[in-house]
């Protein structure tokens, strides 16, 4: 659950915490209608306050020329916590629409947290206005001490929950997993 938790929690600071950033930077000098096309982006962001940091890389970017959305390719997602603990998400395609506070990411993804724990899905929908992680495409969560499949998952970030919603296997083991 943990792993749910801290990715949510994760991508919802980064939204809140790189939202002024994203305007700042790539919104500057647009011409209207026309949008923004960036290759070989990367950006990040060091939060002390919030105990947080993260980077972004993504082989291209595009945003609108509303400014009310982005969309990005190739990208990797790393997010640190103060302690040191972290989780980095790669995948294929993700996008961001700022009126709906949703960000759609799919295709491979793989998630991995410096504990070893790692997800594994092809699509994830973070609604930063309901605190939501979700998505409708089987899902694999495993680590040292248990493996968890199914299809569908929601994370509440402010309940803390996490729910397999469909034909769930689980594997707990006391002794780490090979």
């Amino acid at each position: 659950m943990g792993l749910g938790v801290l990715l949510a929690l994760s991508a919802f600071f980064l939204i809140k915490s790189g939202k002024e950033a994203i305007q700042e930077t790539l919104f500057e000098g647009i011409i209207p209608g026309a949008g923004l096309m960036l290759q070989d982006i990367h950006f990040a962001q060091n939060n002390p306050e919030k105990g947080m940091s993260w980077a972004l890389d993504a082989k291209s970017m595009k945003s609108s020329g509303d400014k009310n959305s982005i969309s990005f390719n190739e990208f990797r997602l790393k997010i640190t916590l103060k302690d040191g603990a972290f989780f980095e998400l790669t995948g294929g395609k993700g996008n961001y629409a700022r009126e709906t506070g949703e960000i759609n990411l799919w295709e491979d993804l793989e998630g991995a947290s410096g504990n070893g724990y790692r997800v594994e899905t092809d699509h994830m929908l973070i609604n930063e206005k309901s605190g939501l992680l979700s998505t409708d495409k089987p899902i694999k969560i495993f680590g040292p001490f248990f493996s968890v499949e199914g299809r569908g998952l929601l994370v509440d970030s402010e309940k803390e929950t996490l729910k397999i919603l469909s034909n769930v296997t689980a594997v707990i083991d006391m002794e780490p997993l090979s």
